[in-house]
């Protein structure tokens, strides 16, 4: 009967305008959404002990944005009262690189995507509510079982150089420089597998800066494959909801070559399909195994912390300043200026920054030996003030920050939460990319390599203290009971640009028809269609293709533009009308048919699959 657990599953799709929206994650202003290779998605959980409930959610988004979070939470508290709020709420991102961006308010992550895209802010509240909306409704009495393994080839550590500077005795606990734990969560009910969790550190860059289509990455490939085995997958009512999230991935890439694209293959959509099925291999090999129950127990302590200025034994962080080579981009998943040199070989800069140093010493005391490039706390170009929370669901427990954290870095703050609540360290993940977004997290002695992960610490040398104390404290009170005053939330950005960008005013009209189509194909085969279709923004559809087999019954739907077999890609011409290109990898003989959907719809003629 649950072992006293009441859990709910539940998924949404979030998927936002496909067409002229620049991604969020690799910062380049040439990568703009141009189509669909895999539709995103918000996987829900709910967990309720009988005295306390969580919701935790897995995004397939490059992360979230203060405004989001905002709105979410004043989304579910109009739905559900208090039930739901800051406290027990986990909002966290696969953090996939190629989602439209453009959902959130700071103008740091908006100067890429060409200002703010209120279509994609909107899908992306409706769907994270809805999906815990449903999880809510779908609780039941449900078992939940903990399980711990190994995965060795799905990642690499991209910031070497930097590890190297690591205490030998905590390198040693990486070999390889990798965290190779995959955790997994599984929900049963009545024997069946019905939810899971999986806990991988790799980051969500298998598709490179040059790819233009959505997609969810490895992460979201491994959550797709899995819930296709169940009914109604990427529904309602789904039979099966498997969400991938991440850990300390701040210096891990799955990229095993390390450079973009590049490993296993030289392909990067087969990479993100090998990477993601490594990923769900080890998960379900876990799912198969006894494992350990979860005694059904929710505990949590949060608090909102304003890093800029926090004392530390060490020293004070600093205002949030990005470095040199954070504009240099990292050359293993996806390179950012050629301006820029990653490293300490940026010389403009640093000459900027000894001057800066010499007048200015409480800024090299928390900064140093960063080369300052841009002051994005100073700008208020970017959050300082950022929810931290910390969770117990029985044995389990969880450090929920939004930055992106080293592996040593993430193990400093699991191990000292798991001194102080004294418990073993494999029992605490480190569960990044939550509720907000800080850039990274780096040890001080990887943070003086000043590689990509140092210039992107934001707060400086002393950042990773800070952030330990603060846990620290969190587990203190967790541990006795005590309560904790969270603080003030971030204030909201009041000023955002609405982006022109990829709006469907700039379009004209066009009856929606084939323009071409093949009535032959062999198994195996990529056939192609091209439709003249209307914009793609315009309304943002559940799909915008659907692939059907010709049966005895009638025709039945095999594929749309979620499926691992289809792509949808859009262009403009002169005129300002769009066409619309669609693939589908052709399955086994039989006829078939595509439609494009739009305001209206257009079907090819059969297809013969031979």
């Amino acid at each position: 009967m649950g072992n006293g657990w009441l859990i709910g599953r539940g998924i949404a799709d979030v998927t936002g305008e496909p067409w002229g929206v620049g991604m969020m994650g690799y910062g380049m202003p040439d990568q703009r959404s141009n189509g669909i290779l895999s539709r995103q998605y918000a996987r829900a959980f709910v967990l309720d002990d009988g005295a306390q409930r969580v919701a935790f959610v897995v995004a397939d988004i490059g992360m979230f944005f203060q405004a989001g979070v905002a709105a979410i939470h004043d989304r579910l508290r109009e739905r559900f009262g208090d039930t739901y709020g800051p406290a027990n709420v986990v909002l966290t991102a696969t953090h996939t690189h190629c989602g439209p961006g453009g959902h959130g308010h700071d103008v740091l992550y908006n100067i890429t995507t060409a200002g703010h895209h209120g279509r994609t802010f909107q899908r992306l509240v409706d769907g994270v509510v809805e999906a815990i909306a449903r999880a809510d409704a779908d609780l039941a009495p449900t078992t939940a079982v903990l399980n711990r393994g190994l995965l060795t080839d799905a990642s690499a550590n991209r910031a070497r150089a930097a590890f190297e500077r690591d205490p030998v005795e905590e390198r040693a606990l990486f070999p390889g420089g990798i965290d190779p734990a995959t955790t997994l969560l599984r929900f049963e009910r009545d024997g069946d597998l019905v939810g899971a969790i999986n806990w991988f550190a790799v980051h969500n860059t298998s598709m490179s800066n040059r790819n233009c289509l959505i997609s969810a990455d490895n992460k979201g490939w491994a959550a797709y494959a899995w819930e296709q085995e169940a009914a109604d997958p990427q529904g309602a009512a789904p039979g099966l909801v498997t969400a991938f999230a991440q850990t300390n991935a701040g210096d891990l890439s799955p990229n095993l070559g390390l450079l973009p694209g590049k490993g296993p293959t030289d392909d990067e959509r087969e990479n993100t399909a090998i990477i993601g099925a490594r990923q769900l291999a080890a998960a379900q090999a876990l799912a198969a195994q006894e494992g350990e129950a979860l005694t059904a127990s929710i505990d949590v302590r949060h608090r909102y912390l304003r890093l800029a200025d926090v004392p530390t034994l060490s020293g004070r962080t600093g205002r949030a300043i990005l470095g040199a080579s954070f504009a240099a981009g990292k050359l293993t998943d996806g390179p950012g200026s050629p301006l820029f040199d990653e490293g300490k070989r940026n010389p403009v800069p640093e000459r900027i920054t000894r001057w800066i140093y010499r007048w200015r010493p409480e800024v090299e005391k928390a900064q140093a030996p960063k080369d300052l490039f841009l002051p994005i706390g100073q700008l208020r170009w970017a959050q300082e003030t950022y929810l931290l929370q910390l969770m117990r669901w029985g044995q389990l427990h969880l450090v929920c920050l939004p930055m992106e954290v080293t592996v040593i870095a993430g193990w400093r703050i699991r191990s000292a939460v798991a001194a102080e609540l004294g418990v073993d360290v494999a029992t605490v993940l480190l569960q990044g990319y939550a509720n907000g977004y800080g850039h990274y997290v780096t040890t001080p002695e990887e943070y003086d390599e000043q590689l990509y992960e140092g210039g992107a610490t934001v707060f400086g040398r002393h950042e990773l203290d800070a952030l330990r104390s603060a846990f620290v404290d969190l587990a203190r009170a967790l541990r006795t009971g005590a309560p904790v005053d969270a603080g003030t939330p971030p204030r909201p950005h009041r000023l955002r640009l609405a982006s022109p960008v990829g709006s469907p005013r700039i379009a004209r009209s066009a009856p929606i028809a084939v323009r071409s189509a093949p009535r032959t194909a062999r198994v195996g085969e990529t056939v192609r269609a091209t439709f003249d279709a209307d914009h793609p923004n315009a309304v943002l559809r559940a799909s915008y293709l659907r692939v059907e087999r010709e049966t005895a019954g009638g025709w039945v739907r095999i594929a749309d533009d979620a499926s691992m077999t289809t792509t949808i890609t859009w262009r403009r011409d002169r005129r300002l009308r769009f066409r619309a290109d669609v693939t589908w990898v052709a399955g086994e003989p039989g006829d078939y048919r595509i439609t494009y959907v739009g305001r209206t719809e257009a079907t090819t003629p059969p297809i013969s699959v031979t």
